[in-house]
Order: structure tokens, then C-alpha cells, then sequence
């Protein structure tokens, strides 16, 4: 992931596309929003190939943000695994 944002200028000071938590954070929810668009109006898979993609850059800029945030995203996971092993959520 870093080489191809340095290969495209993003890490430079005046880049377009600054790489702050910020705007990974945003990125990253509208990415999401566009995951929710493929089941808009349906129930099932339309198109496999178009929500991988959108998939894939759902994780794209989670891992960027994870990395510029210097938070170890496995260890994040495992911790959080590990916390909710222990929770109880009430019965619907």
C-alpha cells in the first residue's frame, strides 16, 4: 500500500490527496457507503465482482489508516476478540 500511495505523490506536503487520519477516516466511510449501495433496494449479491471491489477498498483504507495511525491492526483485532470474549449482550 505505501509504495503505490508514494508512487502516486499522495505522502508529498502539497499531494491533493493528503494521507491524514482525517481523511483516511472519511475515505473510508463513504467506501463503506458504497459497499451498503450493492444491497440497496435488495437482499441479495447483484454484482460479486463490483462489491469486491468496493470491498477491497473498504480494507485499502482501513490498512492505510491502521498504518498512518501507527496502530498494529492484527494486535487491534486479537485484542478486541479477546475483549469480547468475555461480554455478554443481552437476548433479543
Amino acid at each position: 500500500m505505501h509504495g503505490f500511495v508514494a508512487s502516486k505523490g499522495w505522502y508529498d506536503a502539497a499531494s491533493p490527496k493528503p494521507q491524514t487520519p482525517r481523511n483516511l477516516a472519511a475515505s473510508l466511510a463513504i467506501e463503506a457507503a458504497e459497499v451498503l449501495e450493492h444491497f440497496q433496494w435488495r437482499e441479495d449479491i447483484g454484482d460479486r465482482q463490483a462489491l469486491a471491489g468496493e470491498l477491497a477498498d473498504v480494507a485499502l483504507y482501513l490498512l492505510q489508516l491502521a498504518s498512518i495511525s501507527e496502530i498494529d491492526l492484527e494486535q487491534a483485532i486479537l485484542d478486541k476478540l479477546a475483549f469480547n470474549a468475555g461480554r455478554e449482550w443481552p437476548a433479543p
